[in-house]
């Protein structure tokens, strides 16, 4: 019998987009090795000499211009992408997107990014007769993310799954499963012993995440490095090279309770080492600190969909924004002195509802996909009230 194959499509703006589908990827595996499951960056994939010079203005214009985003995104938050848009990513990916599809032959695509979502919906208006699942990455709904050809959307929360049901999506076809996270985030390992795998000091840590799109401001970093005698502080830049250099050449950075390092794949170790989270609020790294009940705190947030996130965990009570100096040495102090951190709810809260039913919890977005593809009579009744057939 030939083996379900699962085709997920995401973009590279920003890492958590394309880092949600491997997520996704992975989980499906564990629960079920006989699902083969296909990760692509769709632009970068199509155009590998464009897509680059695009990614590079989008990062330039985060960069420079973040009033300019924020305002964009506000402005089009309940606005669909346009026909124009439409039909320019139809004319630039279709006919390629349809012969990748075909060469493939999947029983089911994900998207976790608009584009794509838009691109195999255009397909299936045109006869694509594949079921279309859309992983809504963060903690708000972009009406970008909106299509009636996606046959089930899964979604974070509660809440961005009322915001779907009042721009018309059908009740049936909203799923509160949570963001998929890497199955290494599903549980978490002893903080020292942890610490001893990653050969640093067993002492109060903090893990401050910044990667390619910046870091901490300043100010932010010399209220930092005056607590590195009392609190063990690891940067983490991810591609960053030039500020990580930076950083490793300045006398204020080399301490033996300092540690600076680039790109790496345990971040998970790392979160199980740490008392406390400094990071942007994206959604695919507030949601795997959630999963290890890391605390956060919220560093500048990128106007739009950062500040939906950081707003939306600042709520549940499940890390603050940095506001002023103030915050920062508060929290500091605490991990410093080993004072437990008290929060407005449980993280095992956000996980099980009042009943103690299981309401959310890391795994369960890979476990929604798996469930429709280990039962055939499920997937039929769900693509027969479609109209869809199975296969190209």
């Amino acid at each position: 019998m030939r083996k379900k194959r699962v085709l997920i499509l995401s973009e590279g703006f920003g890492s958590g987009h394309t880092q949600a589908g491997y997520a996704l990827a992975a989980g499906m595996k564990k629960m079920n090795p006989n699902i083969h499951t296909k990760v692509i960056e769709l632009g970068s994939f199509l155009n590998p000499n464009v897509a680059p010079w695009i990614m590079s203005a989008y990062r330039l214009t985060i960069n420079s211009n973040p009033g300019l985003v924020g305002l964009l995104y506000r402005k089009q938050h309940d606005k669909p992408l346009s026909k124009l848009t439409t039909m320019a990513l139809h004319r630039i990916f279709y006919h390629q997107t349809a012969k990748v599809i075909q060469h493939l032959r999947p029983d089911l695509i994900v998207t976790t990014h608009p584009i794509p979502t838009t691109i195999i919906s255009r397909l299936k208006a045109a006869g694509l007769n594949i079921p279309l699942f859309t992983i809504i990455t963060d903690y708000d709904a972009h009406a970008s993310w909106m299509s009636s050809r996606v046959d089930r959307f899964l979604v974070s929360t509660e809440n961005v799954r009322q915001l779907l049901l009042e721009r018309g999506v059908s009740r049936e076809n909203v799923r509160v499963t949570g963001i998929p996270v890497h199955p290494e985030f599903w549980s978490a390992e002893d903080k020292s012993t942890v610490r001893r795998k990653l050969n640093i000091k067993d002492m109060p840590t903090v893990l401050i995440m910044g990667g390619g799109w910046g870091l901490v401001a300043n100010e932010q970093l010399e209220q930092l490095v005056r607590w590195k005698d009392k609190v063990q502080l690891v940067f983490c830049l991810g591609n960053n090279q030039k500020l990580l250099d930076k950083m490793k050449s300045d006398p204020k950075f080399q301490h033996e309770h300092i540690v600076l390092m680039g790109h790496t794949r345990e971040i998970s170790k790392w979160m199980d080492a740490a008392n406390l989270l400094i990071t942007k609020p994206g959604g695919m790294t507030c949601t795997e600190a959630l999963a290890k009940g890391l605390p956060m705190l919220f560093c500048e947030s990128l106007p739009g969909q950062e500040e939906m996130n950081r707003d939306y965990f600042v709520r549940r009570g499940y890390g603050e924004a940095m506001e002023n100096e103030g915050v920062l040495q508060q929290w500091l102090s605490k991990i410093a002195s080993n004072e437990p951190i008290l929060f407005k709810r449980s993280f095992q809260s956000f996980f099980f509802d009042s009943n103690g039913q299981d309401y959310y919890n890391p795994s369960r977005c890979a476990s929604e996909v798996v469930q429709l593809l280990d039962y055939p009579q499920q997937q039929s009744n769900m693509i027969a009230a479609h109209g869809i057939p199975v296969g190209i």
